[in-house]
């Protein structure tokens, strides 16, 4: 058999295969496309309906917050009728309360004591037998009493004192749906429509004056009810033949329908279908003709050259003979050449994967170390804060009680607890160590003068056969960092080399100012490139092997015996590091010692004043005058710091959460100034209070309170107080944030 000829077979082979593949491949996209379609429509109209959801939710949010009015509860009807004037959201909508038995009380349409309906318009009263009076309620489509327009109304409950006193219902005319569906309109081909329970047209994307208000075809209805989402083929009221898309609304069990018709149902996958055949059958026309034209081309020494190609194959050099075919020899001759290099790049290649297991080694390394870090940090986080929140108790009580008497032994031993409190206070700050940092306790400080102050620390901890030298280059940098914590990071990697040299040794400690531009210098461990106070800790002592090293920063790893330690020094002092925006590097060998570099960037801001010291014992509490709203879900904190205020010369407006401090504002509360915790239960923390005041009454200034927290504020003139404060501390900053 000639060389054409087989060529030709096996071209065939290849490409009937192909072309079979083909055929399938344009049935499966048509399939596909059909059933990615249909996925993306039910999407579609599932995402209306919880548009349509949000806007019930949002507007029964407003009865919400109506029922919840003191003006009401108080039974002042006149304050809280205009209150709901203003709390209705358009034109469009009116605000009606009505007695248990549906007659009106109130009506924003109607001014205070006119004539009221005395009976239910809508079918409020059946949903009420159905599903009970203290459900959030959502009618059918209705004949307004005033005013005779179409209208849906939305019910809450009024309830006092365990319970339901009233109902509020909100008012809306249908119209309004009409414009939320045209402002969110999918395709103006397709048709959306929206019906009730009983399948009225509340709102349709086409001709909404001749079908709102009507029936929808009894079919439609029957399927629509029978489940809450689905698809079928149906004809709509103006004779379309389409495959209808519903799903219900689920506050108010109405159904969104999505009609497409069913031309366009078709049209798209076959236009993709085409497309792909198309597409397959150029391909195979080209692979045919490729194979015609290389079969009536003449192939020299195949075999000669295929034997090459497998020794190139397997890495190995060739030794090619001409063959007196000019084409052949000259692809041979690349072919030998490429053989070498092929050599040169695998070992190339071998060299870079044993440097890229290497860094990928030491990143999983560094992941594994920050997750464990991080999830240590939540723990001791949340414990920090419960206990802050304990101690801010105390602080208080303790302050009070000690303005409170002038027995001297009463005050000794109030000073006694003050200095345990203070003592339990440095405790949660080491709590807080493996979190995140707190704004709060942040200071910009001279990095010479930082250290100074630790190593007064360090030399306690070390014993006398351990020399110490400290070398801190100046003028030192300011940096910006947790003082407790930068001294706690210096003490533990200080006791880690006094546990290395038992025999004692030499501890070196120094600061160093570094800069990096990028390009001549590279800092180290993928910091950005400017400048960096570093701190090194070396010893003189016994070092870690390879296997320690590893494991080192790891939290709860010790080599030392049982009950010697923590295993937390090392990672505390990387969670510093990490936390201040910096870097720790770690380097030791057995026998040579340990060095530890921690990389602080240099801070631009003007230093941080010096901490005030606290009143000395017994002195009196400043004076101040003004409104505060408090803000705090700690019943214990609440009502110790309520009262250090109003002792203060306070009024003090309580708020149990931030959900009741925003209905307190919204009813009209004007303090002089909002105190809250940041975090607190429910879906209103400090920092969205302190954002919503922000952006509703800009004159009003906020004081946030932490103990410990995940999320920093970082509003523009909010400022934040650390947990446990000293109660005259709190007094000065909130007189002093009124005059600004």
């Amino acid at each position: 058999m000639r060389i054409r000829t087989r060529l030709l077979v096996l071209v065939l082979s290849l490409l009937v295969p192909a072309f079979i593949a083909a055929a399938l491949a344009v049935a499966y996209v048509y399939r596909e496309e059909q059933k990615a379609q249909v996925e993306n429509v039910a999407e579609a109209t599932r995402s209306f309906a919880l548009l349509v959801d949000y806007e019930l939710q949002r507007r029964a949010a407003i009865l919400d917050t109506l029922a919840n009015a003191a003006s009401l509860h108080a039974g002042d009807m006149e304050h809280f009728h205009a209150f709901a004037r203003r709390m209705a959201p358009t034109a469009e909508s009116v605000i009606v309360l009505t007695d248990l038995d549906g007659r009106q009380l109130l009506n924003t349409r109607r001014a205070l004591g006119a004539p009221l309906p005395q009976r239910r318009s809508s079918n409020i009263g059946e949903l009420m037998r159905q599903r009970g009076p203290g459900a959030v309620l959502v009618s059918d489509l209705f004949q307004a009493p005033l005013g005779g327009k179409q209208d849906y109304a939305i019910q809450v409950p009024v309830i006092m004192e365990g319970q339901i006193r009233y109902f509020l219902l909100m008012g809306i005319e249908v119209a309004s749906l009409q414009k939320l569906l045209v402002r969110h309109a999918i395709r103006p081909d397709w048709i959306v429509s929206l019906v009730d329970r009983q399948g009225t047209v509340l709102a349709r994307s086409r001709d909404p004056q001749r079908f709102v208000g009507k029936q929808a075809s009894p079919g439609t209805v029957q399927r629509i009810k029978a489940a809450s989402h689905g698809v079928s083929e149906s004809r709509t009221l103006d004779g379309i033949d389409v495959r209808a898309f519903f799903d219900t609304v689920p506050l108010s069990g109405w159904k969104v329908l999505v009609s497409i018709p069913m031309q366009d149902i078709q049209r798209v996958p076959l236009k993709a279908a085409a497309l792909l055949g198309g597409m397959m059958a150029a391909l195979l026309a080209a692979g045919l003709l490729a194979a015609h034209r290389l079969a009536h081309r003449a192939i020299g020494p195949i075999e000669t050259l295929g034997r090459s190609a497998e020794r190139l194959g397997q890495g190995k050099e060739l030794d090619y003979r001409p063959q007196g075919l000019a084409e052949i020899d000259g692809v041979a001759r690349r072919m030998a050449e490429a053989s070498r290099q092929i050599r040169h790049s695998q070992q190339e290649l071998e060299a870079r994967v044993a440097e890229a297991v290497a860094t990928t080694e030491r990143a999983q390394g560094a992941l594994l170390k920050a997750q464990k870090l991080e999830a240590l940090g939540r723990l001791t986080g949340g414990i920090a804060h419960e206990f802050n929140n304990l101690l801010q108790t105390l602080t208080t009580a303790l302050q009070l009680a000690e303005l409170a008497t002038t027995q001297p032994k009463v005050l000794g031993l109030v000073q006694t607890c003050k200095k345990t409190v203070q003592r339990a206070t440095a405790l949660a700050g080491q709590l807080g160590s493996f979190g995140r940092i707190q704004e709060a306790r942040l200071e910009t400080v001279d990095a010479c003068r930082q250290l100074d102050s630790a190593v007064q620390l360090v030399q306690g901890a070390l014993r006398d056969d351990i020399a110490l030298r400290v070398d801190c280059e100046e003028p030192g940098w300011a940096v910006t960092v947790e003082p407790l914590q930068f001294d706690l990071a210096l003490l533990n990697l200080a006791v880690n080399a006094r546990d290395a040299m038992p025999r004692g040794g030499e501890l070196r400690i120094e600061a160093r100012k570094l800069s990096f531009d990028g390009v001549a210098a590279q800092p180290p461990g993928g910091l950005a490139p400017g400048d960096y106070v570093r701190v090194t800790v070396s010893d003189s002592g016994e070092g870690m092997p390879p296997e320690v090293l590893a494991r080192a920063l790891d939290p709860f790893f010790t080599t030392k015996a049982q009950g010697q330690g923590s295993g937390l020094g090392l990672p505390q002092a990387y969670a510093f590091a990490a936390q201040s925006q910096g870097l720790l590097q770690l380097d030791s060998e057995a026998g040579k010692g340990t060095r530890v570099d921690i990389y602080l960037p240099r801070a631009r801001r003007p230093l941080s004043a010096p901490a005030a010291d606290g009143a000395g014992a017994g002195a009196a509490l400043p004076r101040a005058r003004g409104s505060v709203l408090f803000v705090e879900d700690d019943a214990l904190v609440r009502e110790a710091v309520t009262h250090a205020l109003e002792e203060a010369g306070f009024e003090v407006l309580v708020a149990r959460d931030g959900e009741q401090a925003v209905a307190l504002l919204a009813e009209g509360a004007r303090p002089a100034v909002v105190f809250s915790d940041i975090v607190m239960p429910g879906t209103v923390s400090g920092i969205d209070l302190a954002t919503i005041v922000r952006q509703r009454y800009p004159a009003l200034p906020v004081v946030l309170a932490t103990g410990y927290t995940e999320r920093q504020p970082s509003i523009p003139g909010v400022q934040v107080l650390a947990k446990p404060y000293p109660i005259e501390r709190l007094v000065a900053l909130l007189a002093k944030t009124m005059q600004v």
